[in-house]
């Protein structure tokens, strides 16, 4: 009897064993998914697939989610200004969703009975798979070697050695997810406190060193245009920036955070375009949104960052979650300048229809139109009074 299986294949050292151990020591019939949210060039997408059928794979798909992606998932994170830890893109915690389920429904469609992942037991995205899997298709077994074996690299390369693969492994060093919302990068450095990852580990290297200033274009939330050139889907205008920022190494950082598991964890992270994407958008909600929408829209973008983080994307809230966010940016469309430099860049200021510091109601600091100081006085003195009572009551006057 057949026993297909599908493997979530990424070409790293991991799945590359997977595909090899499940073929020859298990006797599985193994088909190999990468599931691209934009992180990968037709190349490396070639390349990914020639690995996996000389590894023994009986047939391999590239399916593309990036726009799905975009349209479900980054539109509702630049909305919500969301930042992990108020730090960072949630990049590959928001990827895994879509590539677990475009994964499991693949599974679905051929007949596999069994679907296998190459995560450790040490990180987030064993839950990020698992949970997925486990709800679309209960009735798939989910088959986990790395975990289940608490391999050791230097196991996995020897055991494909030992089968005649032979790859460039100490390009490996450094464990790379690129995607279209940013690139995580993990590396010996990462698994101390003390140490940051070195230029060479981030996949863009500093190329450009003269200032340059950029204009993003924005229309009801979304990023639509660069310097005046209007993009037809939101993933080309993202990756057209990234073309640009990521030249000034733009976005680097090592960050540390909390793990579903209980654990912490640091991370490096290359994300210029989502970063700039983010900082730029939340200004001009500075300009076009009232204090109490800012408010709640910090509140409820948190909690989106967090399911999402947390392998929550169907948890049903998030929909909710999303319809809120959208409804918030009606008025936020306009133009924001920022500078490039090297390393670093800045929100030089915006130009929209929707400014509410509009000088016809006054100017902070210096003049006003709308109200008198007889007018101050009277709203001065009814703000207050809740807590005058409040004292008066408690003695504290």
């Amino acid at each position: 009897m057949s026993k297909k299986l599908v493997l979530a294949f990424s070409g790293g050292l991991d799945t590359s064993f997977c595909v090899k151990y499940l073929k020859e020591e298990k006797g599985y019939d193994v088909y190999t998914a990468i599931a691209n949210t934009g992180g990968f060039s037709d190349e490396e997408l070639k390349a990914i697939e020639e690995r996996a059928l000389a590894l023994g794979a009986v047939e391999h798909i590239t399916l593309d989610v990036t726009n799905e992606y975009y349209e479900k998932c980054i539109r509702y994170m630049v909305f919500g200004n969301v930042l992990r830890n108020n730090t960072y893109p949630i990049s590959v915690s928001s990827e895994r969703a879509f590539q677990a389920i475009a994964i499991i429904e693949y599974a679905k469609e051929i007949g596999a009975q069994y679907i296998a992942h190459g995560s450790t037991g040490a990180g987030n995205d064993q839950i990020r798979f698992d949970l997925t899997f486990q709800v679309l298709a209960p009735e798939i077994e989910i088959i986990t070697p790395t975990r289940d074996m608490l391999l050791t690299r230097q196991y996995e390369i020897d055991y494909l050695k030992k089968y005649g693969f032979e790859a460039d492994f100490t390009k490996m060093e450094y464990s790379i997810n690129q995607g279209l919302w940013g690139t995580s990068v993990g590396g010996k450095e990462t698994l101390t406190t003390d140490k940051n990852l070195p230029e060479e580990a981030y996949p863009s290297q500093l190329e450009a060193t003269e200032p340059k200033t950029i204009e993003l274009g924005f229309e009801k939330g979304e990023l639509v245009s660069l310097d005046g050139e209007f993009y037809e889907n939101g993933p080309d205008v993202i990756r057209a920036l990234e073309a640009v920022a990521s030249k000034y190494a733009i976005g680097r950082d090592t960050h540390v955070g909390d793990t579903i598991i209980g654990i912490k964890g640091r991370v490096g992270f290359e994300a210029a375009a989502p970063l700039i994407t983010i900082k730029a958008h939340h200004l001009l909600e500075k300009h076009t949104l009232t204090k109490w929408q800012s408010y709640w829209k910090e509140q409820l973008g948190n909690w989106y960052g967090m399911f999402l983080h947390e392998a929550m994307y169907q948890e049903p809230v998030m929909r909710n979650i999303e319809d809120f966010l959208e409804s918030t940016q009606e008025n936020v469309t306009g133009k924001v300048i920022v500078k490039l430099r090297p390393y670093n860049f800045e929100l030089v200021g915006i130009e929209s229809e929707h400014d509410l510091m509009n000088s016809g109601f006054g100017q902070y600091g210096e003049t006003v139109e709308a109200w008198t100081a007889d007018d101050v006085k009277g709203f001065t003195k009814i703000l207050s009074n809740s807590l005058k009572i409040y004292n008066k009551v408690n003695g504290n006057l």
